[in-house]
């Protein structure tokens, strides 16, 4: 799961904003990393958080212990916490969010099943995580372009 997108060029090689890769992660683990802490971090706390494995239970504790060691390094303060999803939907194959397919239909295209389920794990959390109405969409038809949706 750790690659970058297209669509995070322009703020990778700094990495200054989150990377989908670590968000992702975020959201295993159960920790709400503000924008602010993350700029805290060294460029080398940064990559390895990036680098570390999230995806077995003992992965998943160790990662959370990192992170909040890093945020309390830097805040004096734990991360706050994030509900963590039993059964996210960027982990379901079988089928393909409303709300994601309604965002997709908005830009004159539609994801079908046989699609979502040639899609990474990681490519499916990031259309979910962009598609989100709270979430600035602007990266949302890059990534749809980028995963062979738009052209």
């Amino acid at each position: 799961m750790n690659d970058y997108f297209r669509f995070e060029a322009d703020f990778i090689e700094s990495m200054r904003c989150i990377p989908m890769g670590v968000r992702c992660k975020l959201d295993t683990c159960g920790i709400k990393l503000k924008l602010s802490e993350w700029s805290d971090f060294t460029k080398e706390e940064r990559d390895q958080l990036f680098e570390l494995p999230c995806f077995e239970e003992n992965d998943i504790h160790a990662y959370r212990e990192y992170l909040q060691k890093l945020v309390q390094k830097y805040t004096q303060s734990l991360p706050d916490d994030l509900a963590v999803e039993t059964q996210p939907a960027w982990l379901d194959s079988t089928q393909v969010p409303e709300s994601l397919q309604e965002k997709a239909e908005a830009l004159h295209t539609q994801i079908s099943l046989d699609q979502w389920r040639a899609l990474t794990p990681l490519q499916r959390f990031a259309l979910i995580k962009l598609s989100k109405p709270s979430h600035e969409s602007k990266n949302f038809p890059h990534a749809l372009r980028e995963f062979g949706f738009l052209f």
